[in-house]
């Protein structure tokens, strides 16, 4: 039985953001001062987050190197920069000429081993951190080349002018939901080529059934029944650029609060079980991304457990099925209850439109 590293190259970045919402996380996880988290890293976006709550430890784990290399440069930036040169560095904002010799000043913070990976690609510095993944090529490719042949830039910037939700509907059953727009969208996240050019064909393994079925009527969700001008992942997808709508841990209003923080983060290369062997304590709050959509069943079943023996009384378990249905309350009840109204009702102001569910597990064992 092999995990998804063992099956899936991790030398590249697969992720330069974190594409899930830090919203709902926050507000579905709630921790508190003084509390434990357990983070998968990406590429740091929510386990910064995390660190805005005041907890006593954030551990961001996960098992490519390259995207804890992205943890630390972020890191890196907050420790050495204001806000606005944290934007600048980052590649929130454009005109910066200077993020080589930026990173240079800032590079002996890193651990060698992302040192040597960042000393090694100057180009994707200069270029803006947050541009260099895989994921967000793909998007740039859609935005670039696909996009276009259906809906041209007053169609995507009327798009994003904040309106009611009437509006948003209208708007999207007049003019933007064409059927060449479901054509080329049904096409171009497929299985098929979604695997190869956005994620990897074994991200996919345990799903069946379309794919780009499932991820379009959320898409007609995102766009239509949620606010598209503060939306991080659509702005980012349709224009190359978060704009006003940052992430949240990029935020003016959350940056002292994070940097002041810094101390309490750890990074760990290895899956959630190293970082479990590593901390010897239980853990109040869990993010766990998508982890359990690249698991058989069998690993899905062990892994839970793992995290069931370690959680502190009332602790919350959050995590998101993109296309694979897994749910630890649901295996096992005695010792997770499902959050089912919480769950739902966050899912239901979900802007990251990429899943088909959002799971919140309080233990009680």
């Amino acid at each position: 039985m092999k995990e998804i590293d063992q099956r899936a190259s991790f030398e590249i970045v697969r992720y330069a953001n974190a594409w899930e919402d830090p919203e709902i996380l926050l507000d579905a996880l709630a921790p508190g001062p003084g509390s434990n988290c357990l983070s998968i890293a990406s590429a740091g976006d929510n386990s910064l987050a995390l660190l805005a709550r005041d907890p006593a430890l954030v551990v961001a784990v996960d098992i490519s190197a390259v995207q804890i290399a992205c943890v630390e440069i972020r890191r890196a930036a907050y420790r050495a920069l204001d806000h606005d040169g944290f934007l600048g560095f980052l590649g929130f904002r454009p005109g910066d000429d200077d993020r080589w010799e930026t990173y240079r000043a800032l590079r002996e913070q890193l651990s060698p081993d992302a040192r040597r990976y960042w000393d090694g690609n100057a180009a994707t510095i200069r270029d803006g951190i947050i541009h260099a993944g895989k994921f967000e090529h793909y998007f740039a490719l859609f935005r670039n080349r696909v996009l276009p042949l259906v809906h041209g830039r007053r169609d995507v910037a009327e798009l994003l002018r904040p309106k009611p939700i009437e509006e948003r509907r209208t708007f999207y059953r007049r003019r933007w939901d064409t059927w060449r727009w479901r054509l080329i969208f049904n096409i171009f996240f497929s299985r098929f080529v979604m695997g190869r050019m956005g994620r990897d064909p074994e991200f996919f393994r345990y799903v069946e059934g379309s794919v780009a079925k499932r991820i379009l009527a959320r898409v007609e969700y995102a766009l239509t029944e949620l606010p598209t001008h503060d939306n991080p992942f659509i702005n980012y997808i349709l224009t190359g650029s978060f704009g006003q709508a940052l992430p949240f841990y990029a935020r003016r209003e959350n940056f002292a609060t994070i940097r002041d923080n810094l101390e309490r983060l750890e990074l760990v290369h290895g899956d959630v079980g190293d970082a479990l062997r590593r901390f010897d304590l239980r853990f109040d709050a869990w993010n766990l991304s998508d982890i359990f959509e690249y698991m058989e069943r069998d690993l899905f079943l062990s892994v839970a457990s793992e995290i069931l023996g370690r959680c502190g009384d009332g602790a919350r378990i959050a995590y998101w099925n993109m296309l694979v249905p897994r749910r630890i309350s649901g295996e096992f009840p005695h010792a997770a209850r499902y959050l089912r109204e919480r769950s739902e009702e966050l899912f239901m102001n979900d802007r990251a439109f990429f899943y088909q569910a959002f799971h919140i597990d309080e233990y009680c064992g």
